[in-house]
């Protein structure tokens, strides 16, 4: 592919998949750690440490969007992958659960910070417009299959080692993202069109708020985090405690929801070449409420089985794919070529705020009164949010393609070269 000759996207796209396998695996190594230290209330924990993380996500990467202009980005990057790899070095030394949560929180503030300095630095770097729009396509790819294969090489890894080994792993992998980012040409920042940080901050999502189209995605956004949650939080406790698993049956678990999810995320590019975005994620959001649905059916009738579980959590993994993937064409629909980077970033912070309501049900909620109650709160919140989609998003609310080619900013040439 053209776009992998580019060398500094090459940097920097191995860069985000090594730090996002990175995190997958700290995602399933910190919930066997929960486990080890809280045993049957390792869902709460888990969920505390993951509200943690969404508190971060919300607060700090529209901050970060908004004064990345102001730092040197190429350095900015590293930095945040060294701390990053820093903290998951220490996690395997916690002996209390509040160590958790303190790492935890720097942990995810630097993350937060990444992401959105990540997004904005590939327009500079990948200048044709084709090229860009495979960019991003790209970067949706490899998170769709880090949900995949993280598990299954945590599975693996877990046959042979403890789980704090698998942070020693990912530690190392944050630091080899740092160098592939410092051999980099990162050019700096121009300024923004906003006057104020508040205006930076502030501009994608008054845009989601003002677009009847991404007033829908915001309500999709909360069934993808009700299901979602289902999956992530309680599948520790389900496998070990209620179907009686190992620590590796836990990660093929996590890995059954990968597998729905890369499945439709290989039929979607040509699916969506003939059906529009919306008829998709409706179908996404359907096929969430249904999964909920049957999980809590299933374990209230006392029901559950190891075949059953891995057919909803496949289910459910192929319903946020159906949401999530088109996700990127209806905001590049939905805004102008120079406001793509504030959708973006205002869609990875309001997409966590929706995950920052249903976590704490599916841990807090779920340890104190029951998975039975929590999955049944997080059914009824997927239904509505499938429901205030079709609300939200009219049928006939114009294309869902984009009309005309998505341009990458402008780049000067010169500034590469300064950057290097």
């Amino acid at each position: 592919m053209r776009l992998f000759a580019i060398r500094d996207y090459r940097h920097l796209f191995s860069a985000q998949v090594i730090a996002l396998f990175g995190t997958g695996l700290t995602t399933v190594a910190l919930g066997l750690l929960a486990y080890d230290l809280a045993g049957p209330r390792a869902g709460m924990v888990l969920g505390t440490a993951l509200t943690i993380k969404m508190v971060m996500y919300v607060v700090i990467a529209p901050l970060a969007a908004a004064y990345v202009d102001r730092f040197p980005r190429r350095t900015l990057l590293v930095l945040l992958d060294v701390i990053r790899g820093a903290v998951v070095l220490a996690l395997p030394l916690v002996s209390e659960v509040w160590h958790i949560y303190v790492l935890i929180g720097l942990l995810q503030a630097a993350s937060a910070a990444f992401t959105p300095t990540f997004q904005a630095v590939i327009p500079d770097i990948v200048t044709d417009e084709s090229d860009y729009t495979r960019a991003l396509s790209a970067s949706q790819v490899a998170s769709t299959m880090e949900s995949l294969l993280s598990p299954v090489l945590a599975a693996v890894a877990l046959t042979f080692i403890g789980f704090n080994h698998l942070f020693l792993g990912t530690s190392a992998g944050f630091l080899l993202s740092a160098l592939l980012v410092a051999r980099t040409r990162v050019p700096d920042a121009r300024p923004s069109t906003h006057t104020t940080a508040w205006d930076k901050a502030a501009a994608g999502i008054r845009t989601f708020f003002r677009t009847p189209r991404l007033r829908g995605v915001m309500a999709l956004n909360l069934v993808v985090a009700a299901a979602g949650s289902i999956v992530v939080v309680s599948t520790i406790n389900h496998v070990r405690d209620e179907l009686g698993g190992s620590q590796s049956d836990v990660a093929w678990m996590l890995a059954a929801s990968g597998t729905g999810t890369l499945l439709a995320a290989l039929v979607l590019p040509r699916v969506l070449d003939r059906i529009s975005a919306r008829t998709v994620m409706m179908t996404g959001a359907a096929v969430l409420v249904g999964g909920t649905t049957a999980a809590v059916t299933l374990i209230a009738a006392g029901l559950t089985t190891w075949t059953g579980t891995a057919v909803i959590w496949t289910a459910i993994g192929t319903g946020m794919a159906l949401i999530i993937t088109p996700t990127g064409k209806v905001l590049r629909a939905s805004v102008g070529r120079n406001a793509i980077p504030e959708a973006f970033a205002a869609q990875f912070s309001l997409s966590h705020l929706a995950w920052l309501i249903t976590y704490p049900i599916a841990g807090w909620f779920g340890t104190n009164a029951g998975i039975t109650a929590a999955w049944s709160v997080l059914a009824v919140l997927a239904a509505a949010g499938a429901i205030g989609a079709l609300l939200l998003w009219p049928r006939h609310d114009g294309p869902d393609a984009v009309t005309a080619p998505v341009k990458a900013p402008h780049t000067d040439r010169s500034a590469l070269v300064k950057a290097a």
